[in-house]
């Protein structure tokens, strides 16, 4: 989780906002994170480069849960 932690922050800061002390599974990305559409596809790059997985292939993470799962599946 701390990989994702890491990456939501560089998107976060990159954008100029404020990065996140924590994140829980239950974390919604849009809604609670508030990410937007290139926030999203800025952090599966990230997290591709770093894993070789492409977290939004079998389709939409709604939570940093949803993130960690299709991590941890390869």
């Amino acid at each position: 989780m701390k990989q994702i932690l890491e990456s939501i922050n560089e998107v976060l800061q990159d954008g100029g906002r404020k990065p996140l002390p924590s994140i829980c599974r239950s974390d919604r990305l849009r809604e609670d994170l508030e990410l937007d559409s290139l926030e999203l596809a800025v952090l599966t790059v990230k997290l591709e480069a770093i894993t070789g997985i492409d977290v939004f292939a079998k389709g939409i993470a709604k939570t940093i849960g949803d993130v960690e799962d299709r991590l941890v599946e390869k």
